[in-house]
Order: structure tokens, then C-alpha cells, then sequence
């Protein structure tokens, strides 16, 4: 690399850098404040930037908060697709492997818990939001994980694993059946379950799906 070339790469880096601190720092703001009480000032305290730095990246709180919830969403989906493909991606034994993928599927809500602090306030005040916004977190994360699960869902039924003529809705009846509950008795993660009071819910949830949905035994 030439010196011409490090000097004009360092600036650009530099950019990166900053834009990624603003966004760490709204995710936090946003996720402890909400967007209606957030506000710039504080995002760049957070981040240890002017606001005139943050103005000069995004051209207001709107499109920072939805830049902020689509790359959150898309970030949360990437780690939900790729449950989907390690744990259902061979199925041998339904309700061993349908227990296992929904364990799975509940334990980002620990290891993105600054996601779900978003997901807290997008829920309390989504009336208040900015409906761009609104779409943009759906179609990054929950509409893209939901296409995905219930396209599995159907092979299965195609495998024989199950009885789906609507593969869509059976997966949807199966995120209620096993992952709902646990995410709202934790509040999207904020009080997190311990393993077994998990466990015990998700199994519940699996042997009921099944009931509704398991194709005869072959």
C-alpha cells in the first residue's frame, strides 16, 4: 500500500469508526430511554462524539433510530437463520429436535440484550414511532425470520415430519406455543429465566405444537 493510499484510507476508516460508536451509543440510549425521550445530546455523550458529528452522519434522531433498528433486527435475524439451519437442519426425532431448536431459539434473548432493550420500547411506544421505522425493524428481523422458519416448517412436512397445509401459520402457532411465553414472563429478556423454568415451558410448548401438527407416525 502506498503512502497516498494510507493517507486516504486512514480518513475513511476514521468515518467507520465514528459511525459505529453513534450507533452503539443510540442502541444504549435508545434501549434505556426510548425514542421519544432520547435525545441527541445524550447519544453523543454516549458516544464521546459533538453532534454536529452526529448530524454530519445521519440527518436527525429519525433516521438514526431507524438505521439503529434495522441493523439491530438484521444483526438478531442473521443469529436466528443460522439456528434454524444447525438445529433443524437434519431432523431425525421431532420432539427432541423441535426441544432443542426452541432452547435455541430463546437464548438470544440473553446474548442480545441490548437488542431487546429496543424491542422493550418499540413495543411501549410504537404508536409514537416513526412508521418507516416501524417497517424497517420488520423487514430487517421478525418478517425475515418468520419467511424463513416457516419455509423449514414446510419441508418438514414435506419430509413427513408434519401435517402443515399452512407451513407459515404452523410455524407462528410454534414461536407462540414455545418461545412467547418465555419472552414475556423475562420482558424480552430484561429478567431472564433461569434454564430450567425455560426448559420446562418450551417442553410444554413442543409436546403441544406436536399434537396439533405431527404427522402419523410413519
Amino acid at each position: 500500500m502506498t503512502s497516498r493510499q494510507e493517507t486516504t484510507d486512514r480518513p475513511r476508516r476514521g468515518l467507520a469508526e465514528k459511525r459505529q460508536a453513534i450507533t452503539r451509543a443510540a442502541r444504549t440510549v435508545f434501549g434505556r430511554d426510548g425514542y421519544t425521550r432520547a435525545s441527541i445530546d445524550a447519544i453523543a455523550a454516549e458516544a464521546g462524539v459533538s453532534t454536529r458529528t452526529i448530524y454530519n452522519h445521519f440527518t436527525g434522531k429519525e433516521l438514526l433510530f431507524q438505521t439503529v433498528v434495522r441493523e439491530s433486527a438484521a444483526q438478531v435475524a442473521d443469529a436466528q437463520l443460522d439456528i434454524i439451519e444447525r438445529r433443524l437442519g437434519k431432523v431425525t426425532d421431532p420432539e427432541a429436535d423441535l426441544t432443542a431448536f426452541a432452547l435455541a431459539w430463546v437464548a438470544p434473548l440473553t446474548e442480545f440484550a441490548d437488542h431487546f432493550g429496543l424491542v422493550r420500547q418499540i413495543n411501549a411506544e410504537a404508536r409514537h414511532l416513526p412508521k418507516a421505522a416501524l417497517d424497517a425493524w420488520q423487514e430487517a428481523g421478525p418478517r425475515r425470520v418468520s419467511a424463513a422458519l416457516g419455509q423449514r416448517f414446510g419441508e418438514l412436512a414435506e419430509d413427513g415430519w408434519l401435517e402443515a397445509p399452512d407451513p407459515g401459520r404452523a410455524a407462528a402457532h410454534f414461536v407462540l406455543l414455545t418461545a412467547t411465553e418465555v419472552t414475556q414472563r423475562s420482558y424480552w429478556g430484561a429478567y431472564p429465566l433461569d434454564r430450567a423454568e425455560a426448559e420446562e415451558i418450551v417442553v410444554a410448548g413442543v409436546r403441544a405444537f406436536l399434537r396439533a401438527y405431527a404427522a402419523p407416525r410413519r
